[in-house]
Order: C-alpha cells, then structure tokens, then sequence
C-alpha cells in the first residue's frame, strides 16, 4: 500500500495579507493593546521590507475589521481600537444600518430579531438586576409619566428604558446586540405618537419594572411579549397605511 505524501506546504499569502497578519497577531497577543500608536508607515515598510503602498493596503484592511483606527493631523497616525461592549454596539449597529440603508435587509428583520433578543434580556435582568439598575428604571418612568407624546425627548427615553434593561442582564453582548438593534428599529422614529399608545405604553413599561423588581422573570418575560406585541401591532398598522397611531418600543 503506497503511503500518502505529508502535508508539509501552507498557503503562501501576499505580502499585504503577510503584514496585515502579523499586525493582527501583535493585537490578539497583546503585544499592541488598545490605544497603542502603530509605527509609521515609512517604518512598519522598513521593518517588514515591503513598500509604504503594501503597508497601507494592510492598514486599511485592518481599519475595516474595526481593529485599527486612522487619526489625521499632527499627533496622528494609526491606533489600535479600543475594545470594549460599547465597540461591540457601535460595529453591529453600522454594519445594520448600512444594510438597511442600502435595501440588503428588511426593518422588520431587523426588528424581530431585536424582540426575540428583549425576552431572555428581561429575564436576566429579574434575576441580575441591582438596586442602581432598578432606581435608573424608575427615574425613567417618573419622566416618560411626567412629559407628553410630542416631547423630542421621548426617543431618547425609550431608547434609555430598553438599554438599561439589557445592561441590567450582566450579559455585556446581549445588551450590545439590543441597544443597537433598538436604535435602528425604535417605532418612535416612524410613528406619530397618540396621547393613548403613550399612556398605554408606559403603563407596559411599569409592568416590566414590576417584574424585575420582584426578581420574578416569568412575569418580566410576559409583560415585555405584551409590550412588544403591542408595538408590532401598531407598526404593521403603520406599514398598511394606517397612520392613525403609534408607539413606542
């Protein structure tokens, strides 16, 4: 029986590729940590002994994975991005908005998979919240009680409520995920509010709050199904040409 050859080759990448992969070893090792300035590119060439045009391919390679980012002006120059859960926000939620800008996804896609990911986000949040979580939710609510549906400040509450729910999970990528998916499909962008949704919405809203303050997460789980149904009833109203209400998320 012949024996078969031994795999001893790799692929051969391209001096780009070579020095793109090695920048990013540098990051994932640690050798590079957030906020660190990169060489220049006359030396980052010198080092590897590649062109400055190679380097800057590489460069930009990187600072489309979001791994490195280009500061113009005196002072300047190339930094490793700062990862944190807030990175993790801001990348999902451009990446969405430049589909949905550009037609590639639907907003209902978008905003279905945002309702799915608020049911086990409540949950955690009646089982992880803390006394700080719990004193932020019901200083939002004391204000959307206190102002009216036409207030330009509504939005930015709603968004708020959600966000510190999902915060309160612990799960730092769940609440990323939420707060961006809510800010590219929250309703009150889309809707005219009535004095009844917002009533009603609130209403909703302090039903969560209950629940979470009880730690009971089965009754944080149907409260925000009620909520977000009640939501999603009144946008697929909004998308038939009903615009005589609306909602907030």
């Amino acid at each position: 029986m012949t024996k078969s050859a031994k795999t001893i080759g790799s692929k051969v990448l391209r001096p780009r590729q070579q020095v793109e992969e090695q920048i990013k070893a540098a990051i994932f090792s640690g050798a590079l940590r957030s906020g660190d300035r990169l060489p220049s590119e006359a030396e980052l060439a010198r080092q590897f002994a590649v062109s400055r045009t190679t380097v800057r391919e590489a460069l930009r390679s990187l600072t489309t994975q979001n791994l490195i980012v280009k500061t113009p002006g005196a002072g300047g120059g190339s930094f490793v991005r700062s990862a944190d859960p807030s990175t993790l926000r801001s990348a999902v939620g451009d990446s969405v908005h430049t589909l949905l800008a550009l037609g590639s996804i639907a907003f209902e896609e978008v905003a279905l998979v945002r309702q799915h990911l608020e049911v086990p986000s409540v949950r955690l949040a009646a089982t992880h919240r803390t006394d700080d979580d719990l004193t932020e939710l019901r200083e939002i609510l004391d204000l959307q009680k206190s102002i009216s549906v036409d207030d330009e400040s509504v939005p930015a509450l709603d968004e708020r409520f959600h966000g510190t729910i999902a915060r309160a999970s612990g799960n730092r990528v769940l609440a990323s995920f939420v707060s961006a998916l809510h800010i590219e499909t929250e309703p009150v962008h889309y809707l005219d509010l009535s004095p009844e949704v917002g009533r009603t919405t609130v209403r909703q809203h302090q039903q969560i709050v209950r629940a979470i303050d009880e730690q009971d997460p089965d009754a944080a789980e149907a409260a925000m199904v009620e909520h977000l149904t009640y939501v999603r009833e009144h946008l697929v109203a909004y998308h038939r040409g009903d615009r005589d209400g609306g909602a907030t998320g």
